[in-house]
Protein backbone atom coordinates (compact mmCIF):
# COMPACT_ATOMS: atom_id res chain seq x y z
CA UNK A 1 0.00 0.00 0.00
CA UNK A 2 1.23 3.51 -0.86
CA UNK A 3 2.51 4.98 2.42
CA UNK A 4 0.45 7.83 1.42
CA UNK A 5 -2.47 6.19 2.07
CA UNK A 6 -2.06 5.15 5.74
CA UNK A 7 -1.05 8.74 6.65
CA UNK A 8 -4.03 10.15 5.00
CA UNK A 9 -6.27 7.70 6.55
CA UNK A 10 -4.87 8.76 9.98
CA UNK A 11 -5.63 12.20 9.57
CA UNK A 12 -9.10 11.32 8.36
CA UNK A 13 -9.99 9.38 11.52
CA UNK A 14 -8.89 11.88 14.11
CA UNK A 15 -11.00 14.43 12.47
CA UNK A 16 -13.76 12.19 13.36
CA UNK A 17 -12.14 11.01 16.93
CA UNK A 18 -11.32 15.31 17.26
CA UNK A 19 -15.12 16.06 17.11
CA UNK A 20 -14.79 18.53 14.25
CA UNK A 21 -16.29 16.57 11.26
CA UNK A 22 -19.96 14.80 11.30
CA UNK A 23 -20.79 11.99 8.47
CA UNK A 24 -19.11 12.62 5.29
CA UNK A 25 -18.58 16.73 6.31
CA UNK A 26 -14.72 17.02 6.09
CA UNK A 27 -11.67 15.68 4.63
CA UNK A 28 -7.91 15.84 4.61
CA UNK A 29 -5.04 15.12 2.37
CA UNK A 30 -1.34 15.10 1.69
CA UNK A 31 1.19 15.62 -0.55
CA UNK A 32 4.04 13.71 -2.33
CA UNK A 33 6.11 16.53 -3.93
CA UNK A 34 8.80 14.35 -5.13
CA UNK A 35 6.38 12.00 -7.05
CA UNK A 36 3.76 14.67 -7.74
CA UNK A 37 0.83 12.28 -6.34
CA UNK A 38 -1.85 14.01 -3.96
CA UNK A 39 -3.70 11.35 -1.41
CA UNK A 40 -7.15 12.37 -0.44
CA UNK A 41 -10.48 11.05 1.16
CA UNK A 42 -12.96 10.02 -1.04
CA UNK A 43 -16.25 11.38 -1.70
CA UNK A 44 -18.82 10.83 0.19
CA UNK A 45 -17.54 7.81 2.67
CA UNK A 46 -18.73 7.84 6.11
CA UNK A 47 -15.58 8.08 8.84
CA UNK A 48 -17.23 5.05 10.41
CA UNK A 49 -16.73 2.43 7.62
CA UNK A 50 -13.55 4.07 6.07
CA UNK A 51 -10.16 1.94 5.13
CA UNK A 52 -6.96 3.31 4.18
CA UNK A 53 -7.42 1.37 1.00
CA UNK A 54 -10.42 3.75 -0.14
CA UNK A 55 -8.28 6.93 0.02
CA UNK A 56 -7.50 7.96 -3.93
CA UNK A 57 -4.36 9.05 -5.00
CA UNK A 58 -4.18 11.90 -7.58
CA UNK A 59 -1.82 13.33 -9.65
CA UNK A 60 -0.60 16.95 -8.84
CA UNK A 61 -0.23 17.55 -12.14
CA UNK A 62 -4.06 17.02 -14.02
CA UNK A 63 -5.82 16.01 -10.97
CA UNK A 64 -6.75 12.69 -12.65
CA UNK A 65 -6.61 9.53 -10.61
CA UNK A 66 -3.18 7.18 -10.06
CA UNK A 67 -5.08 4.09 -9.99
CA UNK A 68 -8.71 2.74 -10.42
CA UNK A 69 -10.83 3.18 -7.36
CA UNK A 70 -13.68 5.70 -5.47
CA UNK A 71 -14.24 8.81 -6.76
CA UNK A 72 -12.12 11.60 -4.62
CA UNK A 73 -13.66 13.95 -2.52
CA UNK A 74 -15.92 16.38 -4.34
CA UNK A 75 -13.27 19.25 -2.85
CA UNK A 76 -10.29 17.64 -4.41
CA UNK A 77 -9.58 20.61 -6.96
CA UNK A 78 -9.44 22.96 -3.66
CA UNK A 79 -6.66 20.60 -2.46
CA UNK A 80 -5.09 20.89 -5.80
CA UNK A 81 -5.21 24.33 -6.16
CA UNK A 82 -3.61 25.20 -2.67
CA UNK A 83 -0.96 22.82 -2.99
CA UNK A 84 -0.33 24.48 -6.35
CA UNK A 85 -0.18 28.12 -4.91
CA UNK A 86 1.53 27.28 -1.71
CA UNK A 87 4.85 25.26 -2.36
CA UNK A 88 5.33 25.12 1.47
CA UNK A 89 2.52 23.44 2.58
CA UNK A 90 1.89 19.20 2.65
CA UNK A 91 -1.02 19.22 3.75
CA UNK A 92 -5.06 20.14 3.33
CA UNK A 93 -7.92 19.92 5.50
CA UNK A 94 -11.61 21.25 5.05
CA UNK A 95 -14.11 20.75 7.98
CA UNK A 96 -17.51 22.28 8.50
CA UNK A 97 -16.82 22.92 12.48
CA UNK A 98 -19.58 24.59 14.43
CA UNK A 99 -17.77 27.93 15.43
CA UNK A 100 -15.58 27.99 12.31
CA UNK A 101 -18.04 28.00 10.18
CA UNK A 102 -20.25 30.39 11.92
CA UNK A 103 -17.37 32.89 11.62
CA UNK A 104 -17.57 31.99 7.90
CA UNK A 105 -21.29 32.25 7.34
CA UNK A 106 -20.95 35.41 9.38
CA UNK A 107 -18.36 36.74 6.74
CA UNK A 108 -15.78 37.71 9.74
CA UNK A 109 -12.23 36.76 10.01
CA UNK A 110 -11.83 36.06 13.51
CA UNK A 111 -9.49 38.70 15.51
CA UNK A 112 -6.11 37.68 17.65
CA UNK A 113 -8.12 38.24 20.97
CA UNK A 114 -5.81 36.46 22.98
CA UNK A 115 -2.37 34.42 23.94
CA UNK A 116 -3.98 31.25 22.45
CA UNK A 117 -4.83 32.31 19.18
CA UNK A 118 -1.41 34.05 18.84
CA UNK A 119 0.03 31.20 19.85
CA UNK A 120 -1.21 29.51 16.16
CA UNK A 121 -2.24 32.06 13.95
CA UNK A 122 0.20 35.23 13.03
CA UNK A 123 -2.70 38.31 13.37
CA UNK A 124 -6.59 37.35 11.88
CA UNK A 125 -7.72 34.24 10.83
CA UNK A 126 -9.05 35.70 7.22
CA UNK A 127 -12.23 35.16 5.66
CA UNK A 128 -12.33 35.47 1.73
CA UNK A 129 -15.23 36.93 -0.05
CA UNK A 130 -17.93 35.26 -1.61
CA UNK A 131 -16.79 33.66 -5.18
CA UNK A 132 -18.43 35.53 -8.57
CA UNK A 133 -20.92 33.33 -10.53
CA UNK A 134 -18.75 33.57 -13.10
CA UNK A 135 -15.98 31.85 -10.79
CA UNK A 136 -18.91 29.20 -9.31
CA UNK A 137 -19.67 28.50 -13.30
CA UNK A 138 -16.64 27.89 -14.66
CA UNK A 139 -14.85 25.76 -11.90
CA UNK A 140 -16.31 26.01 -8.59
CA UNK A 141 -14.10 23.93 -6.01
CA UNK A 142 -10.55 25.05 -8.31
CA UNK A 143 -11.82 28.69 -7.77
CA UNK A 144 -12.54 28.19 -3.63
CA UNK A 145 -8.89 27.41 -4.25
CA UNK A 146 -7.66 30.08 -6.31
CA UNK A 147 -9.91 32.34 -3.76
CA UNK A 148 -7.86 31.09 -0.73
CA UNK A 149 -4.66 31.86 -2.62
CA UNK A 150 -6.02 35.28 -3.65
CA UNK A 151 -6.58 36.21 -0.19
CA UNK A 152 -3.45 35.55 1.13
CA UNK A 153 -1.63 37.71 -1.40
CA UNK A 154 0.66 39.31 1.21
CA UNK A 155 0.65 36.70 3.66
CA UNK A 156 2.58 33.92 4.77
CA UNK A 157 0.59 30.70 4.51
CA UNK A 158 2.83 28.78 7.39
CA UNK A 159 2.18 32.08 9.79
CA UNK A 160 -1.84 32.06 9.42
CA UNK A 161 -2.15 28.37 8.74
CA UNK A 162 -5.84 28.46 8.17
CA UNK A 163 -8.71 30.51 6.15
CA UNK A 164 -12.50 30.68 6.29
CA UNK A 165 -14.02 30.68 3.01
CA UNK A 166 -17.44 32.88 3.41
CA UNK A 167 -20.60 31.40 3.41
CA UNK A 168 -18.84 28.15 3.54
CA UNK A 169 -16.06 27.16 6.03
CA UNK A 170 -12.54 26.52 7.01
CA UNK A 171 -9.90 25.24 5.57
CA UNK A 172 -6.27 24.45 7.09
CA UNK A 173 -2.95 23.46 6.64
CA UNK A 174 0.46 22.58 7.27
CA UNK A 175 3.80 20.44 6.74
CA UNK A 176 1.51 17.34 6.21
CA UNK A 177 -2.01 15.77 6.72
CA UNK A 178 -1.38 15.48 10.70
CA UNK A 179 -0.10 18.83 11.29
CA UNK A 180 -3.07 20.57 8.93
CA UNK A 181 -5.34 18.26 11.16
CA UNK A 182 -3.92 19.73 14.29
CA UNK A 183 -4.00 23.49 12.84
CA UNK A 184 -8.41 22.54 11.78
CA UNK A 185 -8.55 21.59 15.83
CA UNK A 186 -7.16 24.53 16.57
CA UNK A 187 -8.92 27.00 14.85
CA UNK A 188 -12.30 25.44 15.54
CA UNK A 189 -11.08 26.00 19.38
CA UNK A 190 -9.64 29.33 18.70
CA UNK A 191 -13.10 30.31 16.76
CA UNK A 192 -15.19 29.21 20.03
CA UNK A 193 -13.35 30.98 22.28
CA UNK A 194 -13.49 34.68 20.25
CA UNK A 195 -17.29 33.64 19.85
CA UNK A 196 -17.56 33.32 24.10
CA UNK A 197 -15.36 36.28 24.09
CA UNK A 198 -17.66 38.45 22.48
CA UNK A 199 -20.55 37.13 23.81
CA UNK A 200 -19.14 38.24 27.10
CA UNK A 201 -17.99 41.40 26.27
CA UNK A 202 -18.90 42.56 22.53
CA UNK A 203 -16.27 45.52 22.24
CA UNK A 204 -13.41 43.21 23.24
CA UNK A 205 -10.07 44.59 21.31
CA UNK A 206 -7.53 42.95 19.94
CA UNK A 207 -4.60 40.98 22.13
CA UNK A 208 -1.79 44.24 21.95
CA UNK A 209 0.81 43.45 19.19
CA UNK A 210 3.68 43.12 21.46
CA UNK A 211 1.57 40.34 23.13
CA UNK A 212 0.55 38.81 20.00
CA UNK A 213 4.13 38.66 18.49
CA UNK A 214 6.18 37.28 21.56
CA UNK A 215 3.96 34.45 22.03
CA UNK A 216 3.99 33.61 17.88
CA UNK A 217 7.57 34.03 17.99
CA UNK A 218 8.06 31.54 21.58
CA UNK A 219 6.46 28.76 19.32
CA UNK A 220 8.27 29.64 15.40
CA UNK A 221 10.87 30.90 13.75
CA UNK A 222 14.61 30.93 14.79
CA UNK A 223 13.71 32.83 18.20
CA UNK A 224 11.14 29.87 19.34
CA UNK A 225 11.99 28.36 22.66
CA UNK A 226 8.88 26.44 23.33
CA UNK A 227 8.72 22.70 23.59
CA UNK A 228 11.80 20.04 23.66
CA UNK A 229 14.54 20.01 21.23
Amino acid sequence: MHPLRESVYQANMELHRRGVVLYTWGNASQIDRARGIVAIKPSGVAYEVLTPDQIVLLSIEDGRAVEPGLRPSSDAPTHLALYRAFDSIGGVVHTHSAYATAWAQAGRAIPPLGTTHADYFRGEVPVTRFLTREEIECDYEYATGELIADTFAGRNPLHTPGVLVRGHGPFTWGADAAEAVYHAVVLEEVARMAHLTFALAPSTAELPGEISDKHFSRKHGPQAYYGQK
